[in-house]
């Protein structure tokens, strides 16, 4: 018999309720748990949204009252937007070199334009160096966006501004530049479009210029680059010559205070300079420095005890070795002393010391004064001395007078500033020291012999080569030197090399500076001469008159007992030849001789 439906056998009775007794339908386990989470979830989401609210609320709050409301906010927002990308790079005074400019850059969208040509016709009249033709085209297309100007100045975007047309909007963009042009270029260098450096210390100190919104000071004093720049510019027009190099060194701190390489090139305008312009020839570039070099064979022969101030030898003939021969350009023809050999700038006499001080010795020494690998400096051109290799005995003698050797014209002066700092080598550099910090430096040979060599520089301006290099009352001592450059069929005999080291004071140093002159033509100022004493010896007393005040160097009496004292040498007595020899009839011929 079948059994009735009963409300427990009811198959379309729903399966999650459950009849009990005394109550209605309840949920079983599985959708009791369900219903719980969903009601987290909603909680939480619930509190999200709580507190998100809550903070926008307060930082409404804040910003309003706190920071000074909507202006604030905007002003922050411009800051932000227009932050440098490149820090700015300034002279050792705060004068800026190199710094990022915000400039506008005009656009339109020609599809709110209903008149290009009347358009056209407005903004030509305010822009003029624009083509009304060329703007027209772009004011008719049916494009959204055209550039009609990029850089703008302040008055032309105010004039832009004046049209009232809705159309043209503002870009803001930054580009760097340069306000001091072609005046520092070989130093700063520049940038591309990218804002990453490409030359000098753009290019060197990219990272820190890019890492950083202080501005990176430079030891470079535009006081001095100024005056510099227009010595060495007028000895190069004068002398018709092809380029010109230049450069003043701290010898308390290694610190470059003017650096010149001409021909130059603006360094907002890279693009149009020739390859010769571009090329930096302080550090770059690396010469036969010719007789400067004499400084060192002399300071070496000096350091070992192989000869001393009261020593000499025999430059009354010519060295023949191999196929070479040695003489000198106005030979005396007799035993030299080495205050001698120095003065009237021997060749014959500079090998004969450096035969006597040897082959190891002297590449030591050299190498002791840096000579002999790349230096190091904030920029990345820099040239690596040619150096003999094998180093032979020719070799010796060549390099004791500046031949056979090259390095840069920043090595000539790092090393010469040793020479006559006391001995002490300091690096050179393009960045200002803290003030009062002294680098220790590494001593590369005795005081004594620093003191020798100041002696001999000082001789050399008073009666010997370098006259012309005087500067009253600033005791100037130095060294000439001219090289004939190497050619493809030994060396060019007019193709010169003229340079001249000195130090101010002497007696005292504390500045070293470098005039390098390349391939100068004579003129009838220098009675047909060339060499270094009527061409680049000039460049360096003219520079020291001006910029000794500038650096606050007092003006010193010359003939006082105390600088005779110190700048003294005692040496053999001088014979009666040479006692004519520097008469006023052979004046022009000891200029000549370097």
């Amino acid at each position: 018999m079948r059994k009735p439906f009963g409300l427990g056998d009811n198959p379309c009775r729903p399966r999650h309720f459950l009849p009990v007794s005394g109550s209605g339908p309840v949920l079983d386990q599985t959708a009791q748990q369900s219903l719980e989470t969903g009601r987290t979830r909603l909680l939480l989401t619930a509190l999200i949204f709580v507190a998100g609210f809550a903070a926008i609320g307060a930082r409404l709050v804040w910003v309003t009252l706190l920071r000074g409301g909507e202006e604030r906010v905007a002003h922050e927002r411009q800051i932000e937007k227009f932050t440098p990308r490149r820090a700015d790079i300034v002279d050792r005074n705060g004068v800026v070199v190199a710094t990022m400019l915000t400039e506008p850059s005009l656009y339109a969208d020609p599809r709110k334009i209903a008149n290009p040509k009347e358009v056209a016709r407005k903004l030509v009249a305010v822009l003029p160096d624009l083509s009304e033709g060329e703007v027209l085209a772009k004011l008719s297309s049916d494009r959204g966006f055209v550039w009609l100007k990029r850089h703008l100045t302040p008055r032309q975007e105010y004039e832009v501004n004046r049209l009232g047309i809705p159309a043209f909007q503002f870009e803001h963009e930054e580009r760097r530049v340069y306000p001091e042009g072609n005046l520092v270029a070989h130093i700063v260098g520049y940038s591309g479009m990218d804002d990453h450096g490409l030359a000098g210390i753009e290019r060197g100190l990219d990272d820190m210029l890019r890492g950083s919104k202080e501005p990176l000071v430079l030891s470079i004093d535009l006081r001095l680059q100024h005056i510099l720049y227009e010595e060495l510019s007028r000895a190069v027009a004068d002398f018709t010559a092809k380029a010109g190099v230049g450069l003043i060194l701290d010898l308390n701190n290694g610190e470059i205070l003017s650096m010149i390489s001409l021909p130059d090139f603006d360094s907002n305008k890279p693009g149009s300079a020739t390859s010769e312009m571009l090329f930096n020839r302080v550090t770059l570039g690396t010469y036969e420095m010719g007789s400067t070099f004499k400084i060192f064979t002399t300071a070496m022969a000096l350091d070992a005890h192989t000869t001393s101030l009261t020593g000499g030898y025999d430059a009354a003939h010519a060295i023949h070795i191999g196929r070479f021969t040695i003489t000198d350009y106005h030979a005396q023809n007799r035993w030299l002393s080495v205050p001698e050999i120095f003065e009237y700038s021997s060749n014959i006499g500079a090998a004969r010391m450096a035969l006597d001080a040897g082959t190891e010795r002297q590449r030591d020494f050299l190498g002791r004064l840096g000579l002999l690998r790349a230096p190091t400096i904030e920029v990345p051109e820099i040239g690596a001395p040619q150096i003999p290799n094998p180093w032979h005995e020719v070799n010796t003698l060549t390099v004791a007078f500046g031949h056979g050797i090259s390095v840069s014209p920043l090595q000539l002066a790092v090393a010469a500033g040793a020479v006559v700092d006391g001995g002490i080598l300091r690096q050179a550099t393009l960045l200002k020291r803290p003030d009062g910090y002294v680098p220790s430096g590494q001593q590369v040979m005795s005081q004594r012999t620093s003191e020798d060599m100041r002696r001999l520089m000082r001789l050399v301006v008073e009666r010997g080569t370098g006259t012309n290099a005087a500067a009253p009352g600033y005791v100037v001592g130095g060294k000439t030197g001219t090289a004939e450059k190497p050619s493809a069929h030994g060396y060019a005999h007019k193709a010169l090399l003229s340079s001249f080291v000195g130090a101010f004071p002497i007696n005292a140093p504390r500045y070293l500076v470098v005039a390098i002159i390349d391939e100068p033509q004579p003129n009838a100022k220098s009675h047909g001469f060339a060499t270094a004493g009527w061409t680049a010896a000039p460049v360096v007393g003219r520079t020291v008159q001006r910029i000794a005040p500038l650096l606050g160097v007092e003006v010193l009496d010359e003939k006082s007992p105390e600088i005779v004292r110190a700048l003294e040498i005692n040496a053999p007595s001088l014979s009666g030849s040479r006692v004519a020899a520097i008469g006023a009839k052979a004046a022009g011929n000891r200029h000549a001789a370097d």
